[in-house]
């Protein structure tokens, strides 16, 4: 009896990893931000039975690669990653891998999460359906700049792809108020002949205070000139109404921001 209860609970818990990998590999069909702590975790453990030989256990062995940081060659979307990990790359620099599309999902997860297996792992999708959406129903270009170009009613996005995780940037988009930084906080002023002023915070020290409004003017303000003074705690941009899949997309394309090359 007691080895018959052995294979019993031994054969629950397969199917329960069984189902675990299922579900999540169902919750990316649906579209969902991110991958889960299950799938995170088991590609931890796909990596290092698969690809560390390679690769290095912290994913910097390859030149020009280095997979902890998302540093690719050519992969940007995790599509692109799928497609290199089951096709591999010619001229015998990297085998196709067939894995199970629970392994799949997996390493991709890891590799989003920096390979911290308690980390966050964002769904990142394509970077070309992303500028789109950033120029168009995104609405994202109606504030922003990038390389030289756009408005600067809200911060320039020139380089956001080179100091902004994955995780943050969604952050951005889903819960504007949480990813407020201090310097871009919303300032409302009244000066001594009552006139209101209100803009986006660039600089602060003790006796002044630099902001641009809504027109995109440059204002620069004395504090002891003032009668009130305000800055706000919460953004003017409100949570984006996309779809799970277009945030992907517009991560994908603010991760290809690096500055002027």
């Amino acid at each position: 009896m007691p080895r018959l209860r052995r294979l019993f609970l031994s054969a629950l818990a397969a199917l329960l990893l069984v189902f675990s990998f299922t579900r999540d590999v169902a919750a990316q069909a649906l579209g969902d931000h991110q991958y889960t702590s299950a799938a995170i975790e088991a590609g931890s453990r796909v990596y290092t039975s698969e690809c560390a030989l390679c690769h290095g256990a912290n994913g910097d062995e390859e030149d020009a690669i280095n997979l902890r940081l998302g540093q690719f060659r050519r992969a940007q979307s995790d599509q692109d990653l799928r497609d290199v990990i089951t096709g591999g790359i010619g001229g015998g620099r990297m085998p196709a891998f067939d894995l199970q599309p629970d392994e799949l999902v997996g390493i991709i997860a890891y590799i989003r999460a920096g390979f911290d297996a308690s980390g966050v792992a964002v769904k990142v999708g394509d970077a070309a359906r992303g500028e789109e959406l950033f120029g168009g129903d995104g609405g994202c270009a109606s504030c922003h700049r990038v390389n030289g170009r756009g408005p600067y009613l809200g911060p320039d996005l020139s380089d956001i792809g080179a100091i902004r995780t994955p995780a943050a940037l969604q952050r951005a988009l889903l819960d504007p108020d949480a990813a407020l930084r201090p310097i871009d906080r919303p300032i409302r002023a009244v000066t001594r002949d009552g006139e209101t002023i209100r803009g986006r915070r660039l600089n602060e020290d003790t006796y002044t205070v630099q902001l641009i409004d809504s027109q995109q003017r440059l204002i620069s303000l004395v504090k002891a000139d003032l009668t009130e003074y305000e800055v706000g705690s919460t953004s003017d941009k409100r949570p984006t109404t996309l779809s799970a899949d277009a945030v992907a997309d517009l991560i994908g394309y603010l991760l290809t921001l690096r500055g002027i090359r």
